[in-house]
């Protein structure tokens, strides 16, 4: 229906406008509790085995993504038979603003630029130290710069093109089911001693549900090179050459274009917990990252996010003609 195009497109306007207010409760906090207490609630139950954890990690998935999608569903329901269409409308509006993080990472990312543009490492240690999850205490300028940028492209997937992608395929429900999945691969999704069983199969499902919207993100980054007067030919040659160098069957997706529009060298090893984890590259190193290039990300992410809700939006319109 083409009121729900326009929902997405309101609450990605309303992303734009406001960003994520700290007062105001966000639904995303919510499925992060709810994760946390159903953890404590289902380890002590299961057999302390790699079986027993990957159950546990399976049925804390469905319960999660299971109610965010529901909780959701109903509220929108609610409305609409109690309330009325325009309530329901309005409801559905303010949930797809909540799921879209333009501004937020914008604000976040230029916080380190700021830092660093005024010469104060160690505030922007802790400003990048926000926003990614590495060791960040003994970063270098470039390297704290190197950071945010990172985190500037990984997000315009994760955080962008991905739920509207979503929202535009099912509505809110669905872009709450994707959130809730996204945050689950972040709370427990990792490959060490205490997740590698339990968090595997989120892990997985995020591997999943992110493989398309990555690549289409890439794609529209690239053409959001030309447009933003960046390197678009170098985005597309080392996406091409390596949006593969990553464990992650998605993330180098948007790191590669990032790269490549900037001219710089991203990813490679990081310390995570005081260990050293050794990383490929992704990019040539034709110059150091420099604060400007988190500027210069941004711009690229929000080029690519209007893209993508033009792209994503045509594709629901069109499908919405073709089956009527």
């Amino acid at each position: 229906m083409f009121y729900a195009v326009s929902a997405v497109v309101l609450g990605f306007l309303l992303d734009l406008a406001l960003g994520d207010p700290h007062w105001l409760p966000h639904p995303v906090r919510l499925i992060g509790w709810l994760i946390a207490r159903l953890e404590q609630l289902i380890r002590p139950v299961l057999p302390k085995t790699p079986r027993g954890e990957l159950l546990g990690g399976i049925l804390l998935t469905l319960i999660v993504v299971g109610l965010s999608g529901g909780v959701s569903w109903c509220m929108l329901h609610f409305a609409a038979v109690y309330l009325g269409k325009l309530p329901a409308y309005l409801l559905e509006v303010v949930m797809c603003y909540q799921l879209i993080a333009v501004r937020s990472l914008k604000a976040e990312s230029m916080r380190v630029y700021r830092e660093l543009q005024k010469g104060d490492l160690a505030s922007a240690r802790i400003a990048v130290s926000m926003i990614v999850g590495r060791d960040t205490e003994k970063l270098s300028p470039a390297g704290v710069a190197k950071a945010a940028v990172e985190t500037v492209a990984e997000n315009t997937s994760d955080g962008v093109a991905a739920p509207l992608f979503y929202l535009l395929i099912g509505g809110a429900p669905l872009g709450f089911c994707y959130k809730a999945i996204n945050t689950l691969d972040s709370m427990i999704g990792y490959r060490n001693e205490q997740y590698l069983s339990f968090g595997k199969f989120a892990a997985k499902l995020d591997d999943a549900v992110n493989f398309i919207p990555a690549r289409l993100c890439a794609l529209l980054m690239i053409a959001a090179a030309f447009f933003t007067g960046l390197d678009g030919p170098g985005a597309f040659r080392i996406w091409k050459c390596d949006r593969k160098n990553h464990k992650s069957p998605n993330s180098a997706q948007t790191e590669a274009a990032c790269a490549g529009a900037l001219g710089v060298q991203l990813a490679g090893n990081a310390f995570y917990g005081g260990v050293l984890f050794e990383k490929p590259t992704i990019g040539d190193a034709r110059r150091m990252v420099i604060p400007n290039d988190i500027r210069l990300a941004n711009r690229l992410m929000v080029v690519t996010s209007l893209l993508s809700l033009a792209a994503f939006s045509l594709m629901k319109l069109l499908i919405i003609f073709l089956l009527h």
